[in-house]
């Protein structure tokens, strides 16, 4: 249970969390920046260093959840995580694994007064309702779940396996467990609380149709398959173009409000972490690439930031 929650955890954090408010260090990009930008390396492990640090530390992109067979992890990221002083991912993976945050984050997770048949046309509630059905959960619980959970939980069944029935595993997890073996502390760039408050900005009436959206998108891009390839790819620029869909497709709040917002206000709290010592940073993989992107900020801030592997 803790783990299937931890994965729904990931994920919800990695597509739908908001800005949390805490100074930002870096302003938004100027289009001057954008046009000048150009594509990253091929690369998930990535040295940062200068702009008066004492010691280099290091950034990771991550994909939340790939199936067993396709997992990898290079031995330059193990020698990372070795040498570094404490271990940070978007969230204290630790700390929201006790099982009194993961109750207190459960009532976030629930609509009031409405249920997923009252967001929806008749059409589209059968689709839902069908795709519900072969999850095996508990249909009154689903039923009164906010729709973007309801999304994470039909892309991540009980078990940790796909619908083909591969065995999933996070690389969190992984290196969750690395840090444990090694005995380095463990922190969050943001909180899981603050950040699941912040969905309720988003109407529930478009996480309806954000979920409707996902049911019906079949496409190879947007896949489990094909998010797979391309971070088996190394291709952090791809991932981003990813995202530019969701936009093309209606999802204009996307890049702005769910994913730049973070981005900048990461970088305050990096900062922070990278003065008192070397520290390994695991975040999604997209938010790595473009302008945006926690690599070409930290560059804007002052430090060099090169790729690894």
């Amino acid at each position: 249970m803790r783990k299937l929650f931890l994965f729904v955890i990931l994920t919800i954090l990695s597509l739908f969390a908001g800005k949390a408010q805490v100074p930002q260090a870096v302003e938004a990009v100027s289009e001057v920046e954008r046009q000048n930008f150009k594509p990253l390396a091929k690369a998930l492990l990535w040295k940062i260093s200068g702009n008066g640090l004492g010691k280099v530390s290091f950034l990771y992109g991550t994909i939340h959840m790939i199936d067993k067979a396709s997992f990898f992890m290079d031995k330059e990221t193990e020698d990372a995580i070795a040498e570094s002083q404490e271990i940070v991912f978007e969230i204290d993976l630790e700390e929201e694994m006790n099982p009194m945050a993961m109750l207190s984050l459960m009532p976030k997770m629930m609509m009031k007064d409405k249920t997923l048949k009252d967001l929806m046309s008749a059409e589209d509630y059968k689709l839902v309702k069908a795709k519900l059905a072969d999850t095996g959960l508990p249909s009154f619980l689903l039923e009164k779940m906010k729709p973007m959970f309801v999304s994470v939980m039909l892309e991540n069944p009980p078990g940790g396996s796909s619908e083909e029935g591969d065995e999933m595993v996070s690389y969190e997890m992984h290196i969750m467990d690395l840090a444990k073996a090694q005995k380095k502390p463990m922190d969050g760039l943001e909180t899981a609380m603050y950040q699941m408050s912040m969905f309720d900005s988003i109407p529930l009436e478009t996480q309806a149709q954000m979920l409707v959206s996902s049911i019906r998108d079949t496409t190879d891009t947007n896949s489990a398959d094909g998010l797979a390839s391309i971070y088996l790819d190394r291709d952090i620029n791809k991932m981003v173009d990813m995202m530019g869909e969701m936009e093309e497709k209606g999802d204009d709040s996307f890049t702005e409000f769910l994913l730049k917002g973070r981005n900048r206000n990461w970088i305050p709290v990096m900062e922070g972490k990278m003065k008192k010592g070397t520290t390994f940073f695991a975040v999604g993989a997209g938010h790595l690439g473009a302008s945006f992107g926690v690599i070409n900020l930290l560059r804007l801030a002052g430090y060099t930031v090169e790729p690894i592997k």
